[in-house]
Parts: structure tokens; sequence; C-alpha cells
């Protein structure tokens, strides 16, 4: 797996106010939806894209435009869909395709509830939503599924990571199929695998407290 933690000034302050613990639910949302587009913009660099001409006012230009089929974005429930607008943003002709995960909090392992996934990935720019990468189990799993449909490369957009998460995808996928782009690796994981020092349960600071019914 290849990591690209993302280095900018407005990213790291963005994150910054994310993390404060005062950052009330819509302030949180609207960060978090301005993040997502600023990585969308490294996570997007390797698009498929074939020569076009285009005729301006004065003349023919050579440009580039996407290839067919559409990218896919796959956002994780239910944190990442607080991350779908960001992206879609930059790729408003993407389809979209969601996974339902839920952790045990025992044994911290991902187990599905949910999938609406396209038979056929092949040919695809694909990206993986997902706030926080703990433990890694959730992305793995859902790489996989999405490689197991011809996928050639998914990539992973992620606002934090923790070390040991890191480590669990690169050692299920060791090659270049996979990306990660990042806000920022964090320290560690804490005795209940959360993101330390993090910024808390995302889903629940993106929905507010009614959410703390819905698994993630």
């Amino acid at each position: 797996m290849k990591v690209n933690q993302v280095e900018h000034p407005v990213v790291a302050a963005k994150l910054t106010a994310l993390r404060d613990a005062r950052t009330d639910t819509p302030t949180f949302r609207r960060l978090v939806d301005d993040l997502v587009t600023l990585l969308a913009y490294e996570a997007t660099r390797g698009l498929r894209v074939e020569p076009f001409d285009v005729a301006t006012p004065l003349t023919t230009a050579r440009g580039v435009r996407l290839t067919s089929p559409p990218p896919l974005v796959v956002p994780v429930l239910r944190a990442g869909v607080g991350m779908l607008d960001g992206l879609i943003r930059l790729l408003p002709d993407a389809e979209v395709g969601f996974a339902g995960l839920v952790r045990d909090e025992t044994t911290a392992q991902a187990s599905w509830y949910a999938e609406r996934l396209p038979d056929d990935a092949a040919g695809r720019s694909v990206f993986v939503l997902d706030p926080m990468l703990a433990t890694g189990g959730t992305l793995v799993a859902v790489v996989q599924a999405l490689l197991d449909r011809g996928a050639e490369q998914v990539t992973g957009v992620c606002l934090l990571a923790a070390p040991e998460g890191i480590a669990r995808v690169t050692a299920a996928f060791p090659d270049d199929r996979v990306l990660l782009v990042v806000a920022a690796i964090d320290e560690r994981l804490d005795d209940r695998s959360y993101i330390v020092p993090g910024l808390g349960d995302a889903g629940d600071r993106l929905f507010g407290s009614a959410a703390t019914r819905l698994p993630d």
C-alpha cells in the first residue's frame, strides 16, 4: 500500500479545528466537507483520462476528459456518508456504492451488515471514504470486496489513520493496488482501539446525539 499524508497548512488548520471538542455539529460537518475536498485533489491525481479536442472561442485546443466507465465512490456507513459531498463536488458524474460494517466493541472486528456495490468494478477509478483508519479491519474488508469485483486499484480517503491500521492494510495489500490519502497519521490506538489523539467518534460528531443508536 502507498500512503500519501497530505501536508498543507490549510489541511492542518482545518484538522485542528475538527479535533477540538468544542466544535459543534454544523461546524464539524462543514470542516469535514472542506477537508475531503482538499484530500480529493490529491486522491484524484491518478484518474484515467483520454485526449479530447475542444473548440475554444478562437480555435481548437487539445485537452483531456475522464474516461468511461465513471468513477465509483464508496462511503463506509455511517460516517463515510458525511464525506461524500466533498468528493462528489469534484466528480459529479461518479456512481456511488455503499458499504455497511459494524465493529464489535469487544473484539474490534468488523462485520458486514449492508452492501450495495456493483457486480463489476473493472476499469473504474474507485474511492473508499472512511473518516478513521483505526484497526484497519473495515478498510481491508471493503477493499477486498472491490478487488474481488475487478477493481485494479482502490484509493482510501481518510481524515485520520493510526499506525496499527496502516500496518494491517499494508500487510493485506503489500503491492500498489491500494493508495491511502490521509490528512494525518496519529500516535496510536488506545485499549478500546480508538485513535489517539484522534477527534472522537466521527459518526456521532457528524450526525448528532441521535446517531449514537446507529451502527458505524
